[in-house]
């Protein structure tokens, strides 16, 4: 996940930035979110890592986040890198819904799409702003 850590200019289906940063301890990556898509705005945060249930000895496999929106909403994604490819679940590892992209080969920028059941969904490009 260290490779997303920085701001981001985000084109596309959706246009704006987000910001990832790490939480003091290394063990959660924040994004910050700054959008809009389809003539809304959409602000709020995301908090990503492995999640450790309370009295658990290891935290767990997959890389899990929460992402809270600023009308209150709240959406469960799954994580998963596997070389220069980022898969994105909407919900749980398998979903219909999930974006999935391929970082270059600097590691400058991330393109690919979000795909949505039923046919729906939209490019997406993100390029490191800093």
């Amino acid at each position: 996940m260290e490779r997303l850590a920085g701001r981001w200019r985000v084109d596309g289906g959706a246009q704006g930035a987000v910001t990832y940063r790490w939480l003091e301890g290394g063990f959660f990556l924040v994004q910050e979110v700054e959008l809009a898509q389809a003539g809304r705005r959409i602000t709020g945060i995301e908090v990503i890592g492995r999640e450790k249930p309370f009295g658990a000895p290891t935290p767990g496999d997959e890389i899990r986040s929460r992402f809270y929106d600023s009308e209150g909403h709240t959406f469960d994604y799954v994580y998963e890198i596997e070389g220069d490819t980022l898969t994105i679940w909407g919900g749980e590892k398998g979903s219909p819904a999930y974006f999935r992209g391929t970082f270059a080969a600097d590691g400058n920028s991330l393109s690919g799409a979000w795909f949505y059941p039923g046919g729906g969904g939209y490019d997406s490009t993100m390029t490191r702003a800093g």
